[in-house]
């Protein structure tokens, strides 16, 4: 096992012990990612996180099917890492909500925490985001795609 793999395991164990849990009785479970498509982006996002400033994210439906992965739950955990797999902290969605990207308001683009907050802004960088996954599938952007908006806490960081 690598030292970034045991890094994540050693968090997950320690959040679970902060909360008088172990390995051994807990029926929760997690997923470790980063934010983003590059370092820049990974890093500056994890650090929005743990800053507080950052309590949302926001994803295409559709990539869900297309990559054969679970739509994220109410209550899921996920570690979140740096660029280089390093984990930073543990979020738990507390909520989840799938609309048209057209429909995404100016509250939950400012929860983002990303630019100035606003919905223009989110608009602009989630456009040429999603416009760029969607290269890999050959597919193309439509403002009336569906979006899922996760709302997040940080339930654990060092």
């Amino acid at each position: 096992m690598n030292n970034k793999r045991i890094a994540i395991e050693t968090m997950w164990e320690d959040y679970l012990k902060s909360i008088g849990e172990t390995l051994e009785n807990t029926h929760k479970a997690f997923d470790a990612w980063h934010f983003g498509s590059d370092e820049k982006m990974a890093n500056q996002l994890a650090e929005l996180v743990l800053e507080g400033k950052k309590s949302g994210t926001t994803s295409l439906n559709c990539l869900y099917r297309l990559e054969n992965s679970a739509l994220p739950e109410i209550g899921d955990h996920n570690i979140i890492l740096d660029f280089n797999n390093l984990p930073k902290c543990i979020i738990k969605v507390t909520n989840v909500e799938i609309l048209p990207f057209k429909d995404v308001g100016p509250l939950f683009a400012a929860s983002e925490g990303e630019g100035d907050l606003s919905l223009t802004y989110w608009r602009r960088v989630h456009k040429k985001f999603f416009e760029n996954e969607l290269l890999d599938f050959k597919k193309t952007f439509r403002e009336d795609m569906l979006v899922v908006c996760e709302t997040f806490k940080v339930v654990y960081k060092y």
